[in-house]
């Protein structure tokens, strides 16, 4: 059947309010699914400066109190982030906030060029660090005793930049498209020093003096790995109504 000009006219102004209503064509509106959260993208920065991925309403919080120089707590973040970046996370059950407890001068450097860059992509750098602890780590047995006082001694700025010599983290920032200029401002930010000691005024107050360690909707576990921190979750979200892990 051939359209006639006035029909034709009548259904293309039917498509431009179909399509002005937000309306799917052949598709009821109630019908319409609602995009999903990308929860592991919604990474935030709190109050103190701890970065925070996940739901801020999820009904389960967890808190990680990690030192960057600590093996366990490398560990701990290879066994647990593919877990929880594909199960709870996403769905918006829980929310997992990075706290740093802060053990050496290293552990302080590698905290503030953490923070250096994106706030979005804070995790990635996080990541980074942790995955590669092995090989930066090492470097600490051939740096002598004259180099190590360097750490500990003087300005703040010159002790950051020793540190991030000695094991070449100019090297790592310049692979996140970070010049040495740029990673010195990072390693010398006063506002980020200033976060990071509230941190540990918040570790003190927890009386926290081990790595990893944990809070769970505010409530401090007292287990150091992933296999422990699994089950309480998974007991926590039973209790929510909301699933197990």
């Amino acid at each position: 059947m051939r359209l006639t000009t006035r029909t034709t006219l009548r259904i293309l102004a039917l498509v431009a309010a179909v399509t002005a209503s937000g309306a799917v064509i052949g598709k009821p509106n109630h019908l319409v699914a609602a995009p999903k959260a990308n929860w592991n993208g919604q990474v935030a920065v709190t109050a103190d400066g701890s970065y925070r991925m996940g739901n801020p309403d999820a009904p389960v919080k967890l808190t990680e109190y990690v030192s960057y120089t600590c093996p366990h707590c490398a560990h701990y973040q290879r066994e647990s982030d593919p877990v929880l970046r594909t199960t709870v996370i996403p769905k918006g059950q829980v929310s997992v906030t990075v706290t740093n407890l802060l053990r050496n001068p290293i552990d302080l450097a590698v905290a503030l060029l953490a923070n250096c860059g994106d706030p979005k992509r804070f995790f990635v750098r996080h990541n980074a660090f942790f995955a590669t602890q092995d090989t930066w780590l090492a470097k600490a047995e051939k740096i002598n005793q004259a180099q190590q006082q360097r750490w500990y001694q003087g300005p703040i700025i010159d002790r950051m930049r020793a540190i991030a010599n000695d094991f070449d983290f100019y090297e790592k920032t310049a692979g996140w498209g970070l010049d040495r200029a740029q990673t010195d401002a990072c390693l010398g930010s006063t506002a980020v020093l200033d976060k990071l000691k509230e941190q540990q005024a918040e570790v003190a107050k927890l009386g926290l003096d081990s790595t990893p360690s944990f809070t769970l909707n505010g409530e401090v576990l007292q287990v150091h790995d992933w296999a422990s921190v699994s089950k309480a979750i998974g007991a926590k979200l039973a209790e929510q109504h909301t699933g197990a892990i």
